[in-house]
């Protein structure tokens, strides 16, 4: 596996920072679960501190792999094109010793390194499969001039999928945008992303932290909200903090962003506590900062509902994970929601950047106590049947196997 800015290690720590979210713990969950069923992976990743040793062993039968391309030091992920070059040959020196029977790409600038890798040991010898994570044809439409990404990429990403020996889509929505990119349709696969049913269940602990709605014997006076989200404007957290002055008594969480401590010199949690205050809401809402993994469970539970309300989203694991603990969810209708959320079965839909339509629907599923526990236990079943990490890597392992068998190469 390539990816190239997403650590699984960082999927150990706290994520919620700009470029730390769902794609290490996908990549993560994924490697790991592959490990338990057989194979052998070794994830490439660049280094991006000093002291970073060369491997580190994930998880049994799993590898990570630091690669030494550009300076070891964070650098955002949409100024990482020009060291791609230099990952590339770092592969495919790694692999003219010792070549994978398929690599797996993650996000498109990890496509380009595999393909560079590729390329010179033998035609077709290493059979590429991509999964994009997000497309920048989508980011493009939705973020217009504020879209970060280099100019080249929607090229790219058009001569990588037309390029690699498979595509996989998390959604069926990424279907459309991938051949609507000229990627042939018999090269794409629909395999979602998955949730850890060990970790993420409807019993266990609930979250103890603070809240603006206990009162000092810690008594309850408001519903709880929880949103869970890197903080970066795309995801919408401005639109369940503007849905909250529809709800009096209602009281919103934050998780994602920086640590606790450094919240006030983060110039997105800034904006978001005056898009607050001029709701008239700052007091009902509560910024908590980077969560470990473990925290994520028990904050869930807490929740009467959990929101989630990104303009876009590739897949978006977050109501997957509220699911699996058997809260239902409020989320934008695009991408991978209109897969994972069954309208009025396992949460409710909501158009995107609409605040008085997140709040009606809201109100809605807070005024019903019995329609809430149903659609809770429903979405458990749901996440259950249908994302579990086992089953997710089975079908990721067949696309492998369908795609070596292609290249001439037995996995």
């Amino acid at each position: 596996m390539i990816s190239e800015h997403a650590s699984p290690l960082a999927a150990k720590g706290g994520l919620g920072g700009a470029d730390g979210g769902g794609q290490n713990v996908f990549v993560a969950e994924l490697a790991a679960e592959l490990g338990r069923q057989g194979h052998y992976v070794t994830v490439y990743t660049r280094r991006d501190a000093p002291a970073l040793p060369r491997r580190v062993r994930l998880a049994p039968g799993v590898t990570v792999e630091h690669v030494p391309a550009g300076p070891a030091e964070r650098i955002a992920k949409d100024d990482l094109l020009p060291w791609m070059r230099d990952f590339g040959l770092y592969l495919e020196q790694r692999w003219a010793a010792e070549a994978p029977d398929v690599a797996h790409a993650h996000f498109w600038m990890s496509g380009l390194a595999a393909l560079q890798a590729a390329a010179p040991l033998m035609t077709r010898r290493v059979p590429v499969v991509q999964t994009y994570h997000a497309l920048g044809a989508v980011k493009r439409r939705h973020q217009g001039g504020r879209d970060t990404s280099p100019p080249a990429r929607l090229r790219l990403e058009r001569t990588i999928g037309r390029s690699a020996g498979a595509v996989i889509a998390t959604c069926a929505d990424e279907v459309a945008e991938l051949t609507a990119m000229d990627v042939p349709r018999e090269r794409i696969s629909v395999v979602p992303c998955g949730v850890d049913l060990r970790l993420f269940t409807p019993d266990g602990p609930r979250w103890e932290g603070p809240w603006p709605g206990e009162d000092a014997a810690g008594g309850r006076e408001r519903h709880r909200l929880v949103v869970l989200s890197r903080l970066v404007e795309r995801k919408g957290v401005d639109t369940a903090i503007r849905a909250l002055a529809h709800l009096p008594d209602a009281e919103l969480a934050v998780a994602g962003g920086p640590p606790r401590g450094d919240l006030d010199a983060d110039p997105e949690v800034r904006r978001l506590r005056g898009v607050a205050r001029d709701a008239g809401v700052a007091e009902r809402v509560e910024f908590l900062g980077r969560l470990g993994r473990e925290e994520v469970p028990p904050l869930l539970r807490s929740a009467s509902l959990v929101v989630t309300l990104p303009w876009y989203e590739p897949f978006g694991m977050v109501p997957l994970e509220a699911m699996a603990c058997g809260v239902p969810v409020v989320a934008s209708a695009v991408g991978g929601h209109l897969d994972t959320v069954v309208d009025g079965g396992t949460g409710l839909l909501v158009p995107p950047r609409d605040p008085e339509a997140a709040a009606a629907a809201i109100r809605g599923l807070l005024d019903d106590p019995a329609g809430r526990a149903a659609l809770g236990f429903a979405a458990a079943e749901r996440a259950r049947e249908r994302y579990s990490w086992t089953r997710v890597a089975a079908d990721t392992a067949g696309v492998y196997e369908r795609a070596a068998a292609l290249s001439g190469v037995a996995a």
